[in-house]
């Protein structure tokens, strides 16, 4: 199998993806790892800016032609590591002959299988207006718990102020949105835009936060058959 990657959404995500699928097999030596293809393309428009306004740049036709470049090339399965691309899944799903992961999907089949009830909702003001999570969370009758507007403008600030910049990531705003997450009900943090991946990488989260990016790479690794090591098996195995 190989699996190719439709990146550059941001392109430290994509780094770190790549991070993880190599960190996250389980193997011997350097031949036995997933051959991966990796179209990195910085230059598709921003997916939130889209959303939001109509009238900016649509991303989908930079997005369909990664897809069908990466199919070209021979991948078997294709991953997204954007959340808030995952808008235009269906149109660029049915563009390409192979199958792309539905990150959505799996993490709301994640929580299921952990039998989580409630969870907070970090991601980008794209995603959480399309209710990309929200509308899948509610066919499993889970609840779902978003930041107020002041604690989604530090999300945004954290995700394209901090990370996206390559600047220092002000952790005041994330402890303070966490807070106020936990302190509604919710069992774990969905942190759903890959960005916020980058703060579980840095600051060593324990696993009340749920991180989108290590759940792709696992489910990436299981669908192209490779063994994964034991200190992540919790993301694609029943119970704890």
């Amino acid at each position: 199998m190989k699996l190719g990657i439709i990146g550059g959404l941001g392109p430290l995500a994509t780094a770190y993806y790549y991070e993880l699928l190599t960190r996250m097999s389980d193997v011997r030596y350097d031949q036995e790892h997933l051959e991966i293809f990796i179209h990195s393309c910085p230059q598709i428009p921003d997916r939130t800016e889209y959303i939001l306004d109509h009238h900016k740049d649509n991303p989908i036709d930079g997005l369909i032609n990664a897809a069908q470049g990466l199919q070209s090339q021979g991948a078997n399965i294709l991953a997204l590591p954007c959340t808030t691309a995952h808008y235009f899944y269906d149109e660029l799903s049915q563009a390409v002959h192979i199958p792309m992961i539905h990150l959505i999907n799996e993490v709301c089949d994640y929580l299921m299988r952990k039998s989580i009830s409630c969870v907070g909702i970090m991601a980008t003001t794209g995603t959480i207006v399309t209710e990309l999570f929200q509308k899948e969370l509610e066919k499993r009758d889970i609840r779902y718990i978003l930041p107020n507007q002041s604690s989604q403008n530090d999300i945004m600030h954290l995700i394209y102020h901090n990370i996206k910049c390559g600047e220092p990531i002000e952790m005041e705003r994330f402890e303070k949105v966490s807070e106020e997450l936990f302190h509604q009900g919710a069992q774990t943090i969905i942190l759903g835009c890959t960005e916020l991946s980058l703060i579980k990488k840095e600051e060593h989260l324990d696993k009340r936060y749920l991180d989108v990016l290590e759940l792709l790479a696992a489910v990436a690794l299981f669908k192209c058959h490779m063994n994964i090591k034991d200190d992540y098996r919790y993301l694609i195995d029943e119970g704890d």
